[in-house]
């Protein structure tokens, strides 16, 4: 017999809490209602868990049962054949194609250019002044970003930076939660901005799309999805190729951007852990190859706890095709799931003072993949997972060892939506203290 868990009605009250604060709205019902609860949301019932056998009966579900949850939310922005928005045999052909180029030996040969790009923007900084983490953040993951995907083309990615950033910021949580609001509004509502940006994006988008397939193969990931087939022997077309790109910007680098910024926050709230790292990272000399930070297992930590800390994205919804168990509910059909990091991470049963940020706690102890789920599970678990653990990884280490910072403000910061991803609620502000020099301990 089928049976949904307890939660609160569907009121105006919860869907401000929802799109306001919604990660202090998960929390709040988890306690009240316990786990799992369910939300009544305008597609449809979605019922939420945050423990790891919860996590475990969703990510380990046949993947046929499973479609994707109100994929009209993020249509507009990703595009219909994102590997996010995809399911079933689709999901997997494409996946197959993606997946390979940011995993083993593809990933590992960007180290050089992800420490090259960081230092290079790095370099304008000042002593004596100071810098929003999140925006010196974006700049650095969509710099690097860009160059993996399209290449050294100087011209080609300064436009992408650009057309990206424009469309970026016309993106509002309003519009992508609220669909009532996409209309034109005369031309003068955020809906239609967006649009135009988007069909600006789009040009140029399909204009390197065509230039790279009358041109040899090359080693940027546009050239390699353009090279490569499926089983069938047939190719991605451009509308597809598109979807992908633009999926892979938007979700490669907003979010490591968030995840840079809370690290540096924490870091420097935290100075004896920021000390145990710089001395870690010291002891590599004054040159260290990439593959020699990212086995750094005291960095590791720290990026594993960060994310535990502050996942980018707590919420993975799925509808169910067919019936499913979750901690004793039978659910039916038609009912969406969504495991939740940011629950199962704050969880006291699984990590022993979960407020604290304590990287230690990753080497005591390895947790499994229901326990830490800062990249999803089962079939959609990010296929960039590897390459943004990376990527963090390269980034803090060439930051930390030229420079010394410290918070402008010591106040507490918040997580806020940032359209789809999380980052901090207020600017994390750092000041540049002075410099220091790669491989040698602070005076």
């Amino acid at each position: 017999m089928y049976c949904l868990p307890p939660g609160p009605r569907f009121t105006i009250t919860m869907l401000i809490n929802f799109l306001l604060d919604p990660l202090s709205y998960y929390a709040r019902c988890a306690r009240r209602y316990g786990d799992p609860f369910t939300l009544p949301t305008s597609f449809g019932k979605l019922v939420v868990t945050g423990k790891p056998d919860g996590i475990r009966a969703i990510y380990t579900a046949r993947h046929e049962i499973l479609e994707i949850f109100a994929s009209s939310i993020a249509e507009p922005f990703l595009g219909a054949a994102s590997l996010m928005l995809t399911y079933g045999e689709q999901h997997r052909k494409n996946r197959k194609i993606v997946a390979p180029l940011f995993h083993g030996k593809q990933v590992w040969r960007y180290g050089e250019l992800m420490a090259a790009r960081a230092a290079r923007a790095a370099a304008n900084w000042r002593v004596g002044e100071s810098f929003i983490a999140q925006e010196a953040m974006t700049d650095i993951t969509a710099d690097i970003f860009l160059h993996v995907l399209f290449g050294d083309s100087a011209k080609d990615v300064n436009r992408l930076a650009e057309a990206f950033r424009e469309t970026e910021n016309a993106t509002r949580p309003s519009i992508v939660y609220v669909p009532f609001l996409r209309r034109d509004f005369g031309g003068l509502g955020p809906w239609a901005k967006f649009r135009r940006k988007m069909r600006r994006l789009d040009a140029i988008f399909y204009d390197l799309i065509a230039r790279r397939r009358s041109q040899p193969p090359g080693e940027d990931v546009l050239s390699m999805l353009l090279a490569t087939r499926y089983e069938d022997g047939s190719t991605m077309d451009d509308v597809e190729v598109r979807d992908q790109l633009l999926s892979l910007v938007a979700a490669g680098h907003e979010t490591l951007a968030s995840a840079l910024s809370w690290a540096l926050y924490w870091l420097h709230r935290e100075p004896v852990v920021l000390d145990h790292l710089l001395a870690e990272i010291d002891r590599l000399g004054a040159n260290p190859q990439p593959q020699e930070i990212s086995a750094l297992p005291y960095l590791t930590a720290v990026c594993c706890e960060t994310l535990r800390r502050n996942p980018i994205l707590p919420e993975v919804s799925r509808r169910l095709r067919q019936p499913l168990e979750i901690r004793g509910y039978t659910l039916p059909a038609g009912v969406a799931v969504s495991p939740m990091a940011s629950l199962v991470h704050m969880d006291e049963q699984v990590y022993e003072k979960p407020w604290l940020f304590r990287p230690e706690r990753f080497l005591e102890r390895q947790y499994s993949a229901f326990e830490f789920v800062p990249f999803g599970g089962g079939t959609h678990r990010c296929v960039g997972g590897t390459f943004a653990m990376y990527e963090m990884q390269i980034v803090l280490a060439t930051l930390l060892t030229r420079f010394r910072f410290h918070l402008e403000s010591k106040e507490p910061v918040r997580p806020r939506r940032r359209n789809f991803p999380f980052g901090p609620l207020d600017a994390v502000k750092l000041v540049v203290e002075g410099r220091r020099q790669p491989g040698l301990n602070p005076s």
